[in-house]
C-alpha cells in the first residue's frame, strides 16, 4: 500500500491519507474542508486534489453523495485512489488523474452542486521558484492560473452550484474579480488570522454559478489561537479528531 517515502497521516474518525515530503497538506487544506462542507445530497468535485486530503476530510465528516477529485501530478493521484481504498471510500471517491483545463468527455459538465480548490498560492514566475517539479505545480501557477480555476469551476457547477477556494490576502482583489467575470457571484468572505494581533494570513471565499450581482456576506474572522496561545475553541472544533496532534 505506501511507497517509499510515504506515511498514513491520521485525519480523525478512523480516516488516514497517505502523505509524503511532496505531497501533503497543511491547516489551510483542513481550513476549506471546513468551510466548503458538502451537503449529503450532494454532488462534489475538488479540483487540484494533490493527495486528497479535502476529499477525504469531507467523507471524515459528512459523506456527500458522490465525490470526484481531479489532480494533474501521477504521483498524487496514485496516492488519492490509494488512500481512498485504504480507507474502503473508492465507490465514493472517483480519482481523475488529469488538468482541470480539459475535463471534457471525463465529467459531466454543469452536474455538480459544489467545486473547492486550495490553489497554488504564488502567480506563475512571482517569487522564487522551487526546483522540485511537484513543489513548484503544488505552489505557483504554472500548470494553470486563477483564471482557469475559475472558467473550469464555471463549466463544472449547474445553476446555482457554489465555488470554494481559499487564497493569500495579496491576491483577494483577483480571486473576487476573476470568480465575477467566471459567472460565479462571490457570496462569502471570511478572513483568517493566526491570532487577534496579527494581520490576515488567509481567506475562504464561496461564490454562486449565475448568481445575482452583489450580496458579499463577510463572516466574523477565524482566529487560529485563542487568547491563550492555544489553539481557539473554533479551530478545535474544525479539527475534529486530528486536535490532537496539536494538544
Amino acid at each position: 500500500m505506501l511507497k517509499k517515502g510515504e506515511h498514513f497521516e491520521p485525519l480523525g474518525n478512523g480516516i488516514s491519507v497517505i502523505v509524503s515530503e511532496e505531497n501533503h497538506f497543511s491547516t489551510d487544506t483542513i481550513l476549506l474542508a471546513d468551510f466548503s462542507a458538502p451537503k449529503k445530497h450532494e454532488k462534489v468535485i475538488e479540483l487540484g486534489a494533490g493527495c486528497g486530503t479535502i476529499s477525504l476530510i469531507w467523507c471524515r465528516n459528512q459523506p456527500p453523495k458522490s465525490i470526484t477529485s481531479v489532480e494533474i501530478q501521477p504521483q498524487g493521484a496514485d496516492m488519492l485512489r490509494r488512500s481512498a481504498e485504504h480507507n474502503r471510500l473508492s465507490d465514493r471517491i472517483t480519482v481523475i488523474n488529469g488538468d482541470l483545463r480539459n475535463l471534457g468527455g471525463l465529467v459531466e459538465f454543469g452536474s455538480f452542486d459544489m467545486a473547492a480548490m486550495n490553489p497554488p498560492y504564488k502567480i506563475g514566475g512571482g517569487g522564487i521558484v522551487n526546483p522540485d517539479r511537484q513543489k513548484q505545480i503544488a505552489r505557483h501557477e504554472t500548470e494553470c492560473t486563477l483564471d482557469d480555476i475559475t472558467s473550469a469551476a464555471a463549466r463544472l457547477l449547474r445553476f446555482g452550484g457554489r465555488f470554494c477556494i481559499c487564497q493569500r490576502p495579496e491576491r483577494l482583489t483577483d480571486v473576487l474579480l476573476s470568480m465575477r467575470n467566471a459567472g460565479i457571484e462571490p457570496k462569502r468572505l471570511r478572513l483568517v488570522q493566526q491570532r487577534r494581533d496579527k494581520a490576515p494570513k488567509l481567506f475562504l471565499a464561496e461564490g454562486k454559478r449565475g448568481g445575482n450581482p452583489g450580496g458579499l456576506v463577510t463572516l466574523p474572522t477565524l482566529f487560529i489561537e485563542g487568547d491563550n496561545s492555544g489553539l481557539s475553541e473554533e479551530m478545535i472544533n474544525i479539527y475534529g479528531d486530528y486536535k490532537e496532534k496539536y494538544l
